[in-house]
Parts: structure tokens; sequence; C-alpha cells
């Protein structure tokens, strides 16, 4: 087995030395996605709409190796305010019909470009 880069043009960019995601074997391994639009490449406003725009963002990732959001196994969400978990929760649990993935999610001092929320995963394709 290799590792092959993945990108898309319909999510953003990555803003560092890193890639949108890295598929090995069967699994896609996701960086974190802020509440970008990738449209205008900014952040959108709230912690709602930055959520919905993470998770549509790994929807893309996800859509440019022909997976969804069923095959994700597990995510990370970073908050800049747990206190914001409820808001959160309640856009994240739309993205999933059913059997939900493994989550975390904790509170971190700050995420790149002032954003609220950032949320990662890791996907494998159906056997």
């Amino acid at each position: 087995m290799s590792k092959k880069i993945i990108h898309t043009n319909n999510a953003p960019s990555a803003i560092g030395p890193y890639s949108q995601a890295v598929k090995f074997g069967k699994y896609l391994f996701t960086s974190g996605q802020l509440g970008i639009i990738p449209a205008t490449g900014e952040l959108a406003v709230g912690v709602e709409a930055q959520t919905e725009w993470a998770l549509k963002n790994l929807g893309a990732i996800l859509s440019e190796n022909h997976m969804d959001y069923a095959d994700i196994l597990k995510t990370t969400v970073f908050v800049a305010d747990l206190a914001d978990f409820a808001k959160i929760n309640a856009v994240y649990q739309s993205f999933f019909a059913s059997d939900f993935p493994a989550r975390s999610c904790v509170q971190v001092a700050a995420l790149p470009k002032g954003g609220l929320v950032e949320i990662e995963c890791i996907a494998a394709k159906k056997e």
C-alpha cells in the first residue's frame, strides 16, 4: 500500500504545509476543516454556519474519494468555546442519518483564522 494525496477545489485549499486528506488503503484521513466558504475563502458567520461549512467541506473531500458521510468512522471536533456544544451538535447530527461515527470534542485555545469550530475525520471504504 502507498499513500495518495487527496485534493479537491470544492473545499478550501490547505493554508499551510499539509494536504486536505491522505488516502492509505481503504482509509481516508482528513485534515481539520474550518467553516470556510470555498467560493469566498472567508469564514461563515456564527458557530452554526461554520459547523455546517466545516462538514460540507469534509463532504467535498470525501466525495473526491467516492465516499460520503456514511463512510466516516471517527471525527474530532475542535471548538473555541464548549458553551457552543449544543449548537454544534444540532448541526452535526443533521449530516448523519444513523450509525453515528465515534467522536471526540475538545475546546482549544484558538483555531486558525479565528475559527469557532474545526472538524477532521477518518473514513473507510465499505467492504
